[in-house]
């Protein structure tokens, strides 16, 4: 017997390149201001004693705090160590009938690495000609159904109206709607729906708004079964997932709603004026509602321009997958950083 035959082989997600270099870093959608001052002050005065003991299993100083901002109760939040980790624990929990589960064809990647991994057979929904999801595609027989509302890398937001129907049309399974990028959109969250849905789960992660990817943070909102059940799959593997530094942190990035809100605000205000300066060069792309730009341009070939920005030290996301190999995925930065990416392009552009 080969040993190949008993290795389980994947196609691994491949994340955004961190380059060491200093580079204008525009590829992986972080936030381009620190986290909130009471993360740095938390960081300065934790208890470093605490660091020999295992933290808190069931995470209750971050989940209440979460509770409290979502207005829903403790039992219906899910913590783990990124969106990422929710994410991966969902599918291992929730797609287990043998019928396919539903994602768009264009989305974020990680959704079919996790099929292949756990063995869940999939089916990929096309967008339509204005890359939104069509809503017929998953009223069909499924074994669950995955989106990222807005969605990546398009930056469309889909109207709880559309979330709605689908719940409606798939009560027998679990809806899970991925809102890493909500809190770029000043549009609903589908958390509001929770009490209404019991087959509806919800995602949001630190890693954007609240600039702590470093951490790895994120969370479920559900209601109580679904949130019990993802517990007893999480205590199953490993009941110490996430580290007190990242309890404290979290807790006190949670608090400080006004430097979110005006961290947040600045993002997209930056994101409206990048779009203007796009559209003036003659770039195409749908209305984003998140902290990037996913945008193309008619006369100049898209993996050219990412090599051509690369090697200027700027970097932003390109894929070669076929019906988005034409387009940048530009995550918004600073007004600095994002007035030095325009200049560069115009100087690629003119060569």
């Amino acid at each position: 017997m080969r040993l190949e035959e008993n290795i389980r082989r994947v196609t691994p997600y491949v994340p955004g390149e961190q380059p060491q270099q200093k580079v204008i870093k525009l590829n992986t959608n972080e936030n381009p201001y620190p986290p909130a001052p009471g993360v740095e002050r938390a960081l300065k005065e934790m208890d470093d004693g605490r660091l020999r003991l295992y933290p808190d299993p069931e995470i209750r100083m971050l989940t209440e705090s979460l509770a409290e901002y979502c207005q829903v109760k403790p039992e219906q939040i899910f913590v783990g160590v990124g969106s990422d980790d929710v994410l991966s624990m969902s599918f291992l929990t929730f797609f287990n009938s043998g019928k396919p589960i539903l994602f768009p064809d264009i989305t974020y990647s990680f959704y079919k690495v996790w099929a292949e991994l756990y063995r869940i057979p999939y089916e990929c929904c096309p967008l339509d000609e204005n890359m939104h999801l069509r809503k017929e595609d998953y009223c069909k027989e499924n074994g669950g159904i995955i989106f990222p509302n807005p969605n990546a890398p398009t930056g469309i937001y889909e109207s709880l109206d559309v979330i709605e129907e689908i719940l409606k049309q798939n009560p027998d399974v679990i809806v899970i709607v991925d809102e890493a990028y909500i809190d770029f959109a000043g549009k609903p969250s589908a958390i509001s729906l929770i009490d209404r849905y019991d087959n509806l789960l919800v995602t949001q992660t630190f890693s954007k708004s609240r600039s702590m990817a470093g951490m790895r943070i994120g969370f479920a909102a559900g209601n109580e079964r679904l949130i019990r059940w993802l517990q007893d799959v999480k205590y199953s593997f490993n009941s110490y997932t996430m580290s007190y530094p990242a309890i404290v942190c979290g807790t006190e990035a949670v608090k400080d709603t006004e430097y979110f809100r005006k961290t947040t605000e600045k993002i997209v205000a930056t994101r409206e004026w990048s779009k203007e300066k796009l559209a003036d060069l003659g770039f195409e792309f749908p209305d984003s509602s998140t902290n990037f730009i996913f945008a193309k341009h008619p006369k100049y070939d898209g993996e050219k321009l990412f090599q051509a920005l690369k090697e200027r030290q700027i970097y932003v996301r390109h894929w070669k997958q076929p019906e988005i190999a034409q387009y940048l995925r530009i995550t918004v930065g600073t007004d600095e950083e994002m007035n030095q990416f325009f200049d560069t392009l115009e100087e690629i552009m003119k060569e």
